[in-house]
């Protein structure tokens, strides 16, 4: 499993935009600067939320992106299940499984699918939030004299 750009990038995006979410609406310029993202290839993630309950956007001088949900409700896996699509390793496991017709004696099919439980789990466990949390945790760690 690799996750693409486009799911790097949206992560950053959203992180950026809970980072920001005090400042109101933030345009994809200011995100583009700041996480040296090209603003065109932000323009291709946007449409992927626009069709969720995560972002707000306003049109106009004043417009923007507004992350719509607590950053604490917001988990990894969610944003990259819409940006790359369910998380399984082999075709044979997940809601769209493929049966094949070793299913009942497959002696791997119960690797997989523990594989895809804990990946699952673990993007399920971890939120905006808890990112920016933890950057915030390690600027304060990181001084020096």
């Amino acid at each position: 499993m690799k996750i693409s750009t486009k799911g790097r990038y949206a992560l950053r995006m959203l992180i950026d935009l809970a980072e920001h979410q005090n400042t109101g609406y933030v345009s994809l310029k200011e995100i583009s600067e700041r996480q040296g993202i090209s603003k065109k290839y932000l323009e291709q993630i946007i449409p992927i939320f626009n069709k969720t309950d995560i972002l707000r956007a306003n049109r106009g001088a004043q417009g923007g992106y507004y992350l719509a949900i607590d950053p604490s409700k917001i988990t990894v896996g969610e944003i990259l299940r819409l940006t790359e699509g369910p998380f399984v390793p082999v075709e044979c496991v997940g809601q769209s499984a493929v049966k094949c017709d070793r299913d009942l004696d497959c002696p791997t099919l119960p690797v997989w699918q523990g594989l895809t439980k804990v990946v699952n789990e673990y993007l399920d466990g971890i939120t905006l939030q808890d990112i920016i949390d933890q950057q915030r945790e390690r600027a304060i760690n990181d001084y020096s004299i």
